[in-house]
C-alpha cells in the first residue's frame, strides 16, 4: 500500500513541524513569533539538508535553529526598547537545554491541546490548531469551515492577536483544562481527517499524510480517554471511512464513487477494528454525533454490494444525527439517504431547503448532489446543467473531472437519443 516508503525531506519536514513548534512555544510563550521562527527553520532545512545531508537528529536541529531565531528576535525587540541588559538575561534564561533538542518525544498531541487556548472561541481555537498541527493552508481551513478565504485569514490573524493580548501563558494545560478542551480537540481531528480523506483543492483526491496523522493522533487521544464514548466513536468513524481509501481512485487518480468501488480492496482489518470499537460504546447509552456517523459508515462497510446497502437504517441514523447538528453536509447526506429510500423527488425536495444556506451557495456539493438526484428522476437535461455548474465550482481536480465526465456522459446520451 506504499505506506512504508522512506519519506522525502518535504514530507519529513511536514511531519516534524508541529513537533518542533510545540517545545518552542512552550519555552518562549509567544505563538506568533514561534510560528515564524519555526517556518524560518524549515526554510533553512530545505536549503541545507539536500546539500549537506540529514542531521543525526532532524527534530533537534530544527528546534535549535528555531530557538536561535527566537533568541535573536527577543534581543532585537529588547534592543529596540534600549534594554540591552535585559536581552542578555533573557537569552541566557532561554538557552535551550540539551534534553529538549535530543528528546524524541512526540509533542504533537501536547500542541493540539495547547492550541485550544482558553482565551479563544472554539471556532478560533480549531482554526489555529488546523494551521499549527495539521499544516493546513488558510484556503483549506476556510473550506472546512465553509467560509471565504479572506474571512478565515482575518480570523486566524485575530486569533493570534487575542492570545498575545490575553496574558494567559501558552503552556501545557492541566488535566481539568484538557477535559474542557477535548471537544475542540476532537473537532480539529475530525476536520483534519476529512481534509485528508477528500482534499478540498489540488490535483489529488486524498492527502494520506493528513488522514493518517489524524488517525495516529486520535489513537493517542483514545488511549488517554478510554471511557469517553465520543472519542471512541470518532476513532471508529475514521477507521471505518479510511478503510475504503484504496478503492476510491482509479489507476490515474480518478474518483470512483462509493457505489462503483471494488469492495475487495477495502481494508477489512480496519473495518473490524472500527466495528468492534463501535459495538463497545453504542450499548453504553450516551450517543453523540461521532458515534452516529460511525454507525452510518459501518452500515456502508457491511454491505457486500452497493445494492445490499441498508438505506432505511442509514436514513434513520441521519434523522437522529440532524437533530444534533445543523451542519449542512449532514443535511445534504440526509437528502441523499431519503432519495435512496423514498425516491429522488423526496431528496430534491429536501435539497431545495438548502438553497438559501449561505454556507453551500458557492460550493460544488449541493449542485453535484442535485445533479445525481435529477438523473435518478430521469430529468437528464436539468442534471446535465447541474453537473456542469458543480464542476465549475469544484476546486479539487479529481472531483471536477468526475463531474465533467458525468456531464459528458449525459451529453452523449442526449445526442444519441435526440
Amino acid at each position: 500500500m506504499g505506506r512504508t516508503e522512506q519519506p522525502s525531506i518535504e514530507q519529513l519536514l511536514r511531519d516534524l513541524a508541529p513537533q518542533v513548534l510545540s517545545p518552542v512555544v512552550r519555552r518562549f510563550r509567544d505563538f506568533a513569533a514561534a510560528e515564524d521562527a519555526v517556518q524560518e527553520a524549515l526554510i533553512a532545512a530545505t536549503e541545507q539538508w539536500p546539500r549537506d545531508g540529514l542531521p543525526a537528529n532532524p527534530r533537534g536541529w530544527l528546534i535549535q535553529v528555531a530557538s536561535r531565531r527566537m533568541t535573536d528576535y527577543i534581543r532585537s525587540e529588547v534592543a529596540r526598547r534600549r534594554r540591552e541588559q535585559v536581552a542578555a538575561e533573557e537569552a541566557e534564561r532561554l538557552a535551550v537545554p540539551a534534553e529538549v533538542t535530543e528528546s524524541n518525544e512526540d509533542d504533537t498531541l501536547v500542541l493540539l491541546f495547547m492550541c485550544c487556548h482558553p482565551a479563544l472561541t472554539p471556532a478560533s481555537a480549531i482554526a489555529l490548531t488546523l494551521r499549527a498541527v495539521g499544516g493546513l493552508t488558510t484556503t483549506e481551513i476556510a473550506n472546512a469551515f465553509l467560509v471565504p478565504e479572506a474571512t478565515m485569514a482575518q480570523r486566524i490573524s485575530r486569533t493570534k492577536q487575542t492570545i498575545k493580548e490575553s496574558g494567559i501563558p501558552f503552556q501545557l494545560p492541566t488535566a481539568e483544562d484538557r477535559a474542557n478542551r477535548l471537544r475542540a480537540v476532537l473537532h480539529v481531528l475530525y476536520l483534519m481527517f476529512n481534509e485528508g480523506y477528500t482534499s478540498s483543492a489540488g490535483p489529488q483526491l486524498r492527502r494520506a499524510d493528513l488522514s493518517d496523522e489524524a488517525i495516529r493522533l486520535m489513537r493517542m487521544v483514545y488511549d488517554r480517554e478510554l471511557d469517553n464514548t465520543e472519542v471512541a466513536g470518532l476513532l471508529a468513524l475514521m477507521l471505518l471511512t479510511d478503510a475504503r481509501s484504496d478503492a476510491r481512485t482509479g489507476p490515474n487518480g480518478e474518483l470512483i464513487p462509493l457505489a462503483q468501488q471494488n469492495r475487495e480492496l477495502w481494508d477489512r482489518q480496519q473495518i473490524a477494528e472500527g466495528t468492534a470499537l463501535l459495538s463497545t460504546v453504542l450499548p453504553k447509552g450516551s450517543i453523540g454525533p461521532y458515534q452516529l456517523q460511525a454507525a452510518i459508515a459501518a452500515v456502508h462497510d457491511e454491505a457486500a454490494r452497493a445494492e445490499d446497502t441498508d438505506w432505511p437504517q442509514i436514513l434513520a441514523l441521519y434523522e437522529l444525527l440532524k437533530r444534533m447538528s445543523d451542519n449542512p453536509m449532514i443535511l445534504l447526506n440526509h437528502a441523499i439517504a431519503a432519495a435512496m429510500v423514498q425516491g429522488p423527488q423526496k431528496g430534491l425536495e429536501l435539497l431545495s431547503a438548502l438553497d438559501s444556506d449561505a454556507r453551500l451557495t458557492e460550493r460544488h456539493r449541493l449542485e453535484a448532489v442535485r445533479a445525481h438526484l435529477l438523473e435518478m428522476a430521469g430529468d437528464h437535461e436539468a442534471a446535465l446543467t447541474c453537473y456542469r455548474n458543480a464542476a465549475s465550482r469544484a476546486t479539487s481536480m479529481p472531483e471536477r473531472n468526475y463531474l465533467l465526465m458525468q456531464a459528458a456522459r449525459l451529453s452523449e446520451t442526449r445526442s444519441a437519443n435526440p
